[in-house]
């Protein structure tokens, strides 16, 4: 498992800067939902091959990583490993927190980083690299969740598991890293035809686009 960890690492490290054609969606575990208390568990990311007509999700470029946990004095959570499936020991056999941060980093490159309530998952992250003392990633990022209700308004959902459900998308394993990032990056896929109408398949639009969600009334 070692092994399979470092050739990851070592893949990710030697990858060439992304260019425009390539997106990256995300999905982070936590070990609870305070940004500036709570730490970050794993990382999960999947890269999307953007093209006008049909963008598609390159499973060969994904990324996945727990990170360790030091041991902790307080009692576990239970339910919260209940929900991610993360357990103890899978926490403390996780990765070096500094080098999967910097493997995650250059997995990344310049790719903009998508995820459903994004925010969430950016906190996290750069409250990690902030902690083990690494440059928190500098990419752009592209909330799902205002934007679809731009390009749906009448579907009136607003949780990740009403858009998966409108849409018909499969989740393997709902909280867990890696399934939720796929099932995410295909709410993209379902989004490109309305994308694609608005004009709006490159990120600087797609983020202008994203950005009416203020002027929608909340429902």
């Amino acid at each position: 498992m070692a092994a399979n960890w470092w050739r990851r690492v070592a893949g990710a490290l030697s990858r060439e800067p992304a260019d425009a054609r390539r997106w990256v969606v995300l999905d982070v575990e936590a070990s609870g939902l305070d940004a500036a208390r709570d730490r970050l568990l794993a990382i999960a990311a999947v890269g999307v091959e953007v093209t006008d007509e049909r963008p598609h999700i390159a499973l060969a470029d994904s990324f996945s990583v727990v990170l360790h946990q030091p041991d902790d004095p307080a009692p576990p959570d239970k339910s919260n490993i209940l929900l991610h499936g993360i357990g103890i020991g899978a926490q403390r056999a996780g990765a070096d927190p500094a080098q999967a941060l910097a493997a995650f980093s250059h997995f990344a490159a310049g790719s903009p980083l998508l995820g459903f309530h994004v925010g969430f998952d950016r906190a996290m992250i750069e409250q990690a690299c902030a902690r083990w003392r690494w440059p928190a990633p500098r990419n752009r990022w592209l909330d799902l969740e205002p934007l679809a209700a731009v390009l749906v308004p009448q579907v009136g959902a607003s949780t990740l598991d009403d858009w998966l459900g409108h849409f018909r998308i499969r989740c393997l394993r709902r909280h867990d890293a890696t399934a939720d990032a796929l099932a995410t990056a295909e709410l993209l896929l379902h989004l490109w035809p309305a994308l694609r109408a608005e004009r709006a398949t490159r990120i600087d639009a797609a983020l202008a686009l994203a950005a009416r969600r203020r002027w929608l009334p909340r429902r």
